[in-house]
């Protein structure tokens, strides 16, 4: 933390402009040396200075606009500088091998957001953010991050520690000080409520955070049926372009094809999966297995069937697996005559949509059908502060599960030092949410996944 480091913000390729940022105590001394014009060390805090970067033997490499900005008004907290190169791989390239040599080091990835943590310009709950605003593709995405950039969702965690602190706080002092007559004795009885409050106080925010899961990493959704059903062109026809290949052919579609639409926001990764059949073929058996393996995992299971076919009693059994699945029923076919026996489908039937995918009917009514299904009309409306991260959240729910245990041993009476323990515990847990508390390791792999210049 007491070097100075730089890198490349912008993406390298030609371009308008490039910016280098550099950041550490050294920063204005080290790029004040390759810089003719005014002297940086003596320009106001937040200024722009025109001039050139030259290197030792006077040569100009380009013509640049140098911003400094002074600690600690600053992303790092740290004095930082931003070169302005014009666009190009050959003076950005050029510029950074100056800094190089004349003191900086290169930046390992990520490494300005971390410096930012650690100085605690930011909390790790915003430093997450950062990431998932560069890499958001929708406005839903972008709304999500700004909010846990700006520090609302680490408040949900704030007030969760806040309120443990003061249970914690009691506790000490019944303890320690039971002279003091003007505190409250805290009891198991009087702990009881305070300790179900705090659980449904986390409980709201797992539930909440399954709408900043699906914001951010979209709704992973299968394509299920049997071979010829029309599970290749429904998904050409949500993609709105021919990305699998469509026959009458059984079995064409033997591994899986991808594809993503969006629906008000929200991201549906698509996945056409092999039709489910009985089959001697060795390679087609395997897509058949992987079929299955990827309906399990789902978020939402888009069923094909045939109208025009009888149902199988391979099909019925998965059809019998739907329970406390997310699903539509999707009988396609439907300008063919009736063989399929709808009396025989054991689902819930207000989750049955009919297609006819040559005649184009029945995609608005399926693509309304997942926005009831998921709410995403209020996902969409709705001010989105959630958890959205897989590590937040398995924090979230330990901290829950330690809750309840509480909740336990308060019924069984057990003595109150020992349960301030336990609520320690967990106060500490929630801390390494926001960062509160954290290791070492945790920041290098988290920060490892961010790009050289952020």
């Amino acid at each position: 933390m007491n070097d100075t480091i730089c890198a490349i913000a912008t993406s390298q390729g030609v371009g308008a402009i490039s910016i280098i940022r550099v950041s550490g105590e050294e920063s204005i001394s080290i790029v004040n040396k390759l810089f003719k014009g005014k002297n940086l060390e003596e320009v106001e805090s937040h200024t722009i200075n025109y001039g050139h970067i030259i290197n030792k033997n006077g040569e100009t490499i380009d013509e640049v606009l140098v911003s400094i900005m002074k600690a600690p008004k600053t992303f790092t907290a740290e004095d930082t500088v931003e070169i302005n190169t014009h666009g190009g791989i050959a003076p950005t390239n050029k510029v950074l091998e100056l800094l190089l040599e004349n003191g900086c080091r290169l930046a390992e990835p990520g490494e300005f957001t971390k410096r930012a943590f650690l100085n605690g310009r930011i909390d790790l709950l915003e430093a997450e953010a950062v990431m998932d605003m560069i890499n958001a593709k929708t406005d839903v995405q972008r709304k999500m991050a700004a909010n846990q950039i700006s520090g609302k969702t680490s408040d949900l965690i704030n007030e969760l520690r806040n309120d443990m602190v003061q249970i914690i706080s009691n506790i000490n002092v019944n303890i320690d000080y039971p002279e003091y007559d003007d505190v409250d004795i805290i009891t198991n009885d009087l702990l009881v409520p305070k300790m179900t409050n705090l659980k449904q106080k986390i409980t709201k925010i797992l539930k909440e955070s399954e709408n900043g899961k699906i914001i951010k990493e979209g709704i992973k959704t299968s394509i299920i049926g049997r071979p010829n059903v029309g599970k290749s062109s429904l998904l050409n026809a949500l993609l709105e372009e021919d990305k699998a290949i469509v026959t009458d052919i059984a079995g064409t579609t033997r591994d899986i094809v991808e594809g993503q639409i969006r629906i008000n926001g929200i991201i549906l990764n698509m996945i056409d999966t092999a039709g489910i059949r009985e089959t001697e073929d060795k390679i087609e058996a395997i897509g058949v297995e992987k079929s299955k393996k990827i309906m399990e995992e789902s978020d939402l299971i888009l069923f094909m069937l045939n109208n025009n076919e009888e149902l199988t009693d391979d099909i019925k059994e998965l059809l019998n697996k739907l329970d406390n699945k997310n699903y539509l029923i999707l009988i396609n076919k439907n300008d063919l005559t009736q063989k399929l026996n709808r009396e025989e489908l054991n689902v819930d039937k207000s989750r049955i949509i009919d297609l006819s995918i040559i005649e184009n009917k029945g995609i608005d009514e399926l693509k309304d059908k997942i926005v009831e299904l998921f709410n995403i009309e209020e996902i969409e409306t709705k001010d989105p502060t959630y958890l959205s991260n897989t590590r937040s959240i398995s924090i979230l729910r330990r901290c829950l599960e330690r809750v309840e245990d509480v909740e336990q041993s308060l019924k069984d009476n057990m003595p109150i030092d020992m349960i301030e323990l336990d609520i320690k515990n967990i106060w500490e847990e929630l801390g390494t949410i926001n960062g509160s508390n954290y290791e070492e390791e945790l920041l290098d792999e988290m920060f490892s996944r961010f790009c050289l210049g952020k």
